[in-house]
């Protein structure tokens, strides 16, 4: 299939274009042209600001496109300026477990309908959680529902987490310096960053209408990352509520997501515990080459 990517030259977008090729699809990544990666095969090019409607139309004039994988939608004109100026028979949109409005156990895809949000027509928003409501909502402006696909993960986590999330309790914990975090028996759920990538890129060949859910499987709480983190540093972390606030604060109860409709169409996703640890091995490594 002819496949365009908007965005995906970073984090997960690589093991996702990776993934695209090895199955034996036609991509294109679409990119501002600022950024490069080193991708296990060859893509096409395209280079668009993905905010200009005719930026796009130039770029796009006259391609034509299966799939498109939409991984950096960030409010309603972005999906508008880039749907009103190519055609598909599928759209996936990266979206965001954020969408949800209430935190617990076990979130389910109808517990945001995506067709009964109020479409506002708005830039990217300081307010993430509706940006990315705003963001499916208006897909649906252009294209039925069956044929959308709206991915909604937690955190993603891995090796080129360039936000430092994870990172930032074993610094914090290495170095001595205070932190705050408003509930460390919180117990929250993640995704790693090759599965998150390669779960997009299997949607590709295995359509899901409307939302569906991506996460390992299982929840850990934030005691249990410092814990773990102490016992390989051989320090104790300094918790003071005058310290620098910890990234996973203002959660209000457990958070978790079902998976069930992905397991539905055939994929299964790992057990937190699989990776987690090993991956918090990795920034203790990272902090102590640093």
């Amino acid at each position: 299939m002819k496949i365009l990517v908007v965005g995906g030259t970073r984090f997960f977008g690589i093991p996702m274009v990776n993934a695209l090729l090895s199955a034996g699809h036609d991509v294109t990544i679409a990119t501002r042209g600022n950024a490069k990666a080193d991708f296990a095969g060859e893509v096409k090019s395209v280079v668009f600001d993905r905010t200009d409607s005719d930026s796009i139309k130039r770029a796009l004039s006259g391609l034509e496109f299966d799939v498109i994988i939409d991984k950096i939608a960030y409010g309603s004109n972005d999906v508008k300026a880039l749907l009103e100026n190519v055609t598909c028979d599928r759209y996936i949109q990266m979206s965001s477990c954020s969408v949800y409005h209430e935190d617990h156990a076990d979130i389910r895809e109808e517990e945001f309908i995506t067709k009964d949000h109020p479409l506002k027509w708005q830039d990217r928003l300081p307010d993430y959680p509706e940006t990315k409501r705003n963001a499916e909502r208006a897909a649906l402006e252009f294209m039925d529902e069956a044929s959308c696909t709206f991915v909604r993960y937690p955190v993603v986590l891995g090796e080129n987490d360039y936000t430092g999330r994870l990172r930032f309790y074993v610094d914090h914990i290495r170095s001595g310096s205070p932190m705050y975090i408003d509930d460390c028996d919180r117990a929250m759920s993640f995704i790693h960053e090759k599965e998150a990538g390669e779960f997009i890129a299997y949607l590709a060949d295995h359509p899901c209408d409307g939302a569906v859910n991506g996460c390992s499987n299982g929840v850990i709480k934030i005691s249990e990352i410092i814990d773990y983190a102490e016992k390989k540093i051989g320090k104790t972390a300094i918790l003071d509520a005058a310290g620098d606030a910890a990234p996973y604060n203002g959660l209000t109860d457990t958070l978790s997501f079902n998976t069930d409709k992905a397991r539905g169409i055939g994929y299964t996703f790992s057990d937190l515990g699989d990776w987690i640890y090993g991956l918090l091995d990795n920034c203790n490594a990272c902090s102590v080459l640093c």
